[in-house]
């Protein structure tokens, strides 16, 4: 394999597909479980003092924010990935950066299919030790997605412009 800008540009869109679909699959995966073997409404510690199991059924956006509103966030998820998708695509973006919007991306999916399925997403996990809503691992997924995206991206612009002083 080459070493060229189309060899780049491949191995940054496999990379963001390859994260995508991993995380569209360990979301809807951990979903079918809880939906499964947890009745809606049940609570149950999972890692005491750090994690319980509290299913709800959502139908806003991540942390239950909009209740009510989910083909807004259905078209939200889809605008995000196609800007993701071209973002990788059209931009020489490191690796970590087209991993990260994967993430963004798969993430959005997950919680996407939740709604068309179901009409509201399944989230399950809260946090013990602080006052916070429930959330499922496919907005795990968009925050570290969205945080690594941000750190990255500032990365990127520094080195670019030391790039540009340098001449």
């Amino acid at each position: 394999m080459g070493h060229g800008p189309a060899s780049v540009r491949g191995l940054r869109a496999v990379s963001f597909w390859l994260v995508i679909i991993v995380a569209v699959l360990v979301d809807q995966a951990t979903k079918a479980a809880v939906r499964a073997r947890v009745p809606e409404g049940a609570h149950a510690r999972l890692i005491p003092g750090v994690v319980d199991l509290t299913r709800v059924q959502n139908t806003g956006a991540a942390f239950s924010v909009g209740e009510g509103k989910g083909l807004l966030f259905v078209a939200i998820a889809l605008f995000t990935v196609v800007v993701c998708c071209y973002l990788v695509w059209t931009q020489e973006l490191p690796l970590t950066l087209a991993i990260a919007l994967g993430f963004v991306s798969g993430g959005g999916l997950g919680n996407m299919i939740d709604r068309l399925a179901l009409g509201a997403v399944t989230d399950f996990l809260s946090l013990s030790f602080v006052s916070f809503p429930v959330f499922n691992v496919a907005d795990v997924f968009v925050t570290l997605g969205v945080g690594c995206a941000l750190v990255g991206w500032w990365v990127w612009d520094v080195r670019r412009a030391r790039q540009d002083e340098r001449g």
